[in-house]
């Protein structure tokens, strides 16, 4: 598109400098102007370039621009002079855009896709968006408007936006509060927070995207600013939402729904999604501060073995180092890590250590004295190293934020990959500073060669750490896929890490914020997320323990964590009756590990969050907004953890359809309530009507053996529904060159039969040649099963109708 200029439009105003202005000689200046909220003012011009436009009011400017056909980016510059165009959350914010026009009326402005219209006020600088029928989905309250920071320069950057009376607010990370977040006020400020409470803010991540509900329309707000930002969702002015932010730019991000699943996939889009895990790091992991020597870490190992309990990591916490110094061995614990470690790996355990941003102040550290040689360490604002006491004691930080830091630090995990660890976590990574919380203001960082002091790069150190983490492993892992988990976040960190909710306590009300926060971590870009099961601090007792597992089984990562304070807690630490419980549900996860895989590459594929809420299933009933104990993990299994001590049942409600309860196999009718027995050894879990769940059989780790075949459970439905199933070699890239099978299998019944049909897609090849069908509520008598044209013979197994197939098959008719 043609680049246009409208006649009107100005260049920057320039300060004046008229001599009548200036007081000379020794006079002081006595006028000099306040600082005070300034607003935007009456449009007078605008200028066009491409899909971008950007409008002034003869002082400040603002830039209009289409994104995508469902995502417009919104920037505000005080005095036109725009910051560069860096984001470490979005790494490319040009995205294909089909179509966009631009309309000029008679008292606004209008930007268009062939999906959503930014209209531009011409009088007051008012923006809103609507949707193709005109219908206005989110606007401004007041014109956008900022104020000088005279100790920092730049400005404090504000955006008010219309509150709708019955409108509701998801999403902003991992807050530990209710699921919709109407009444609240919340700041993003990476945060070392031990023990945290309930709505305790705020807390280890930043993430500043919201989704806003309302009438049953979704629309999302990505404000990419990685200063201290806040919200506040109707919290003061019950007709206002607003967001601001101590420095930066103001920025954000419109996009479009109307559904929410909608939303959280076009804000993937620009921010991008996790990466495909291996499939081990979707097992059963149990770390602890911390597991030492190694003769303790054998007796773990030992202990998950001979009481057949699955398990695929240990974790070594920071008491494997020498002094707390990172990418060290304490050999007096660990004489030989590369022996332990191979020990472990023959009986089928990954080895997962942890690394903590500090580094030890010691000529005589290799890591110290590279890092000091090199200067990849932080600095203070008048030239000082930053220096702040940790684990190790006196400590300097690399900067992570600077490119050539992140290689080295990525080359330092070489030693580490060579005796064999297989994942890292980092922690500490807010970052966190024993006595002042965290760098002060003045320290400077290179911000990918963009400047800043720590007050813009903060929220994004963490990030930048396990960037540095992951993109060091995926160099040294000879073309396997790295596993990292992260305490510290900002927006886009997905793309690098699974994360944790962090120091969280063994009581019930955590266990049901653990509920609350991987939803919202979920519809917050961060779907590969878990808690530490059992509360980190504190005592569980037994049955709270098991209920966290049993939570934990349907969490996207599922890890077991405690401090060093507390009694050891094992899935066999609270008696026999409650082990054989415990056991049930891990060996639980392990045969859905097919299926969990599929929704994570449905994810990584195509941006589907893992954990959905009650409402983003079934958005338009208003009803469903204060639900938040059902979720569904994927769009085929839904479960409601129990939360509370002695409950033998609990009321779930299904969304509209059908479902199978899990245990019984009975048909419950969705769009109501049931009250559902919760007994210890089951939870409220359903099936969807007319799904086909892949099953493996029980394994004490992932690839503990070849399977022989895939069971499938298959959900009779009297409608069409479509399930997928994703394979490839499991821990490799290969997958990037369609090495991989991903299978749709459509199903549709009636009244007297019931049809499957596959079509597989991709290049790679199972090591099973058959499946094994479970046909589970089948209204009908069964009189013959045709596979591909050909009649084949039944049985019942396990109480089902069965039968086993060619794994290619294409046509499978039961009638």
């Amino acid at each position: 598109m043609a680049e246009t200029i409208n006649k009107d439009a100005i260049e920057p105003i320039q300060e004046e400098t008229l001599e009548s202005g200036i007081q000379h000689v020794n006079n002081p200046v006595l006028d000099l102007p306040q600082i005070v909220k300034k607003y935007l003012q009456k449009i007078t011009g605008y200028v066009q370039k491409g899909n971008s436009y950007v409008f002034t009011d003869g002082s400040a400017a603002v830039e209009v621009k289409v994104v995508s056909d469902e995502i417009i980016r919104v920037r505000l510059a005080p005095h036109s002079q725009f910051l560069d165009d860096f984001s470490y959350a979005v790494p490319n914010p040009d995205q294909h855009v089909a179509l966009y026009a631009f309309q000029e009326e008679e008292d606004t402005y209008s930007v268009s896709t062939n999906t959503v219209t930014c209209v531009i006020n011409k009088e007051d600088f008012l923006l809103s968006f609507q949707d193709r029928e005109g219908r206005v989905i989110n606007r401004d309250h007041t014109p956008m408007h900022w104020e000088e920071n005279p100790d920092f320069g730049g400005y404090y950057v504000y955006c008010t936006k219309v509150a709708e009376e019955q409108e509701a607010f998801y999403g902003v990370g991992d807050k530990p509060t209710h699921l919709n977040l109407r009444g609240k006020r919340m700041t993003n400020w990476n945060s070392d927070t031990y023990s945290f409470s309930f709505d305790q803010d705020p807390l280890y991540r930043s993430i500043p995207f919201y989704i806003g509900l309302n009438k049953g329309e979704a629309y999302g707000i990505f404000f990419d600013n990685t200063f201290k930002t806040y919200f506040d969702f109707a919290a003061e002015k019950q007709d206002q939402t607003s967001f601001w932010s101590e420095g930066g730019e103001l920025q954000y991000y419109y996009i479009h729904g109307p559904h929410m699943m909608d939303v959280v996939k076009r804000y993937h889009s620009i921010t991008g999604t996790h990466y495909l895990p291996p499939l081990w790091a979707l097992g059963f992991h149990q770390c602890r501060w911390s597991y030492y020597p190694e003769s303790k870490v054998y007796e773990i190992a030992n202990g998950f073995r001979s009481r057949n309990i699955p398990c695929d990591a240990i974790y070594l916490d920071i008491d494997y180092m020498d002094g707390y110094r990172c990418f060290t061995w304490n050999k007096h614990y660990f004489p030989n890590p590369k022996k332990m470690i191979k020990a472990l790996s023959d009986q089928g355990f990954k080895t997962v250590v942890i690394i903590d941003p500090g580094i030890k102040v010691d000529d005589n550290y290799w890591v110290f004295k590279e890092g000091k040689e090199n200067k990849y360490f932080c600095r203070r604002g008048d030239d000082y190293f930053m220096e702040g006491h940790v684990w190790p004691g006196r400590c300097q930080f690399p900067d992570f934020t600077n490119p050539e830091t992140r290689e080295w630090w990525g080359g330092l995990f070489k030693g580490l990959v060579d005796v064999g660890v297989a994942g890292v976590w980092n922690d500490m990574n807010e970052p966190a500073v024993f006595g002042r919380g965290t760098f002060p203001n003045d320290v400077r960082h290179n911000y990918d060669g963009y400047r800043g002091s720590h007050r813009k790069a903060h929220n994004v150190y963490g990030m930048q750490m396990v960037r540095a983490t992951y993109e060091g492993l995926k160099k040294l892992n000879h073309g396997k896929r790295p596993f990292t988990i992260t305490r510290a976040a900002y927006a886009g960190t997905q793309r690098y890490s699974s994360v944790w909710t962090g120091d969280n306590v063994a009581t019930w009300e955590h266990l049901r914020l653990g509920v609350l926060q991987l939803q919202r971590l979920s519809v917050s870009g961060m779907s590969f997320c878990g808690t530490d099961i059992g509360g980190f601090s504190g005592e569980p007792d037994g049955e709270l323990f098991t209920r966290w597992i049993q939570f934990g089984v349907f969490s996207p990562f599922m890890r077991a964590h405690s401090a060093g304070d507390t009694r050891e807690r094992e899935p066999w630490s609270f008696g026999a009756d409650l082990e054989a419980i415990n056991r049930k549900f891990i060996e639980l996860r392990y045969q859905f590990l097919p299926y969990i895989y599929s929704v994570f590459w449905e994810h990584a594929q195509y941006g589907f969050p893992i954990l959905r809420p009650i409402t983003m299933l079934e958005q338009a009933v208003d009803t469903n907004i204060p639900r938040e104990e059902e979720f569904s993990f994927g769009d085929k299994v839904l479960t409601s953890p129990v939360v509370n001590p002695g409950q033998v049942s609990k009321k779930v409600y299904l969304p509209v359809g059908y479902w199978y309860h899990y245990w019984s196999n009975i048909v419950l009718k969705g769009g109501e309530e049931h009250e559902i027995a919760t007994p210890m050894d089951e939870i409220p879990l359903f099936i969807k009507a007319g799904a086909v769940i892949p099953e493996y059989p029980v394994m004490q780790y992932v690839d503990l053996r070849q399977v022989e075949f895939l069971k499938l459970r298959v959900y009779y439905a009297d409608v069409e529904v479509n399930s997928f199933i994703y394979e490839d070699h499991g821990d490799t890239f290969a997958y990037e060159q369609e090495i991989y099978l991903e299978k749709k299998i459509v199903l549709k019944g009636d009244k007297n039969s019931l049809t499957l049909n596959q079509t597989i897609d991709g290049l790679f090849t199972e090591r099973y040649e058959t499946y094994k069908l479970n046909f589970i509520g089948l209204p009908f008598k069964i009189n013959r099963i045709l596979v591909d044209n050909r009649i084949v013979e039944w049985k019942e197994e396990e109480g089902f109708p069965t039968i086993q197939v060619d794994k290619d098959f294409r046509n499978i008719i039961v009638e």
